[in-house]
C-alpha cells in the first residue's frame, strides 16, 4: 500500500524508444512539502521523466504513482492532481492574461466565485497584476513563464511538475521565478528540471541527478557534496555525470 506522505513514487521506471533507452530502472520518491530538482546533461532523461509523471507518456515498464494514483491505469486522476509546465509553455498569444487564465480555470472545473477567487490568488502570487490585461503575445519570456505557472496553480494541485522553468530568463527574471518556486512547496510536492546548478543547489531539498537514463544520485545538495568529497555542487555534478564508474541507481529508499 502506498505511503500517503509520498506524492511521487517511481519504481524501476524504464522507457524505451525505437532507437534508444531513455530511462533504465530509475527509482525515487518525493514527499509532500518537498521541492526537488531533476538534473543531468542533455539527453539524460529529465523531460521523459516529467512527461511520464504527468501521464502524457507511458512507461515501458516499472511503476509510477502520483498523488496515490498509477499514471498508467488512472491517468485522468493523475492529471486532475498535477500542475504541469512543459519547457515550451503552450499559451494562446492572442488572449489576454486574465482571459486565458479564466478559460483554463473553467477547463479545470472552476466556476463562479471559486474561479474568481483563484484568479485573484494566482495573479497576485505570480506577480501578474500589472500584466493581467496585456496580450500574452506581447509578454516577455519571464512573464509568459509566470502565466504558465499561474495556470498550473489554478486548481491547487497536489503535485507540480515543471520542465526547465528558469530556461531563457535574464538574471532579474530568474530571481523572481526562483522566489516563486521557493514558496510553492507547502502541502504539495514540487519536481522541476533545470540546467542551472546554482539555483538547484539553493532551491532543492533534494537533487535527483540523472546520467544516461540512470539515477546517479538522489540526496540533498549538501549531502551529495559531502559524500563526493568534491569542492562544491558543480564539481559533484560533473563527477556524477562524466565518470561512468560513479553512476549508480540507489533505488527505492524509504524515509529519504
Amino acid at each position: 500500500m502506498a505511503d500517503a506522505d509520498f506524492l511521487i513514487e517511481v519504481e524501476n521506471l524504464t522507457r524505451r524508444f525505437p532507437r534508444c533507452e531513455a530511462l533504465g530502472g530509475v527509482s525515487f520518491q518525493i514527499r509532500r512539502g518537498e521541492v526537488a530538482g531533476v538534473l543531468g546533461p542533455n539527453g539524460s532523461g529529465k523531460t521523459t521523466t516529467l512527461r511520464i509523471l504527468a501521464a502524457y507518456l507511458a512507461p515501458t515498464s516499472g511503476r509510477v504513482r502520483v498523488a496515490g494514483f498509477d499514471t498508467t491505469t488512472h491517468s485522468l486522476e493523475v492529471r486532475r492532481r498535477i500542475g504541469y509546465l512543459p519547457e515550451n509553455v503552450p499559451l494562446y498569444p492572442e488572449m489576454r492574461v486574465e482571459e486565458y487564465l479564466a478559460f483554463r480555470g473553467r477547463l479545470k472545473g472552476l466556476r463562479g466565485a471559486r474561479l474568481s477567487a483563484r484568479l485573484r490568488d494566482v495573479i497576485e502570487q505570480c506577480g501578474l497584476g500589472d500584466s493581467s490585461r496585456r496580450l500574452i503575445g506581447a509578454l516577455s519570456r519571464g512573464f509568459r513563464q509566470r502565466t504558465g505557472l499561474a495556470d498550473c496553480l489554478l486548481h491547487e494541485p497536489a503535485v507540480l511538475l515543471l520542465d526547465e522553468p528558469l530556461a531563457g530568463l535574464d538574471p532579474a527574471q530568474v530571481r523572481i521565478v526562483r522566489e516563486l518556486l521557493r514558496g510553492l512547496g507547502g502541502n504539495r510536492a514540487v519536481l522541476f528540471s533545470t540546467h542551472v546548478l546554482a539555483e538547484a543547489e539553493h532551491l532543492c531539498h533534494r537533487a535527483l541527478i540523472l546520467n544516461a537514463g540512470r539515477l546517479a544520485a538522489a540526496d540533498s545538495p549538501e549531502r551529495l557534496v559531502q559524500s563526493s568529497g568534491a569542492q562544491g555542487f558543480e564539481e559533484t555534478f560533473l563527477r556524477l555525470t562524466t565518470l561512468p564508474s560513479l553512476v549508480r541507481n540507489p533505488g527505492k529508499r524509504k524515509g529519504t
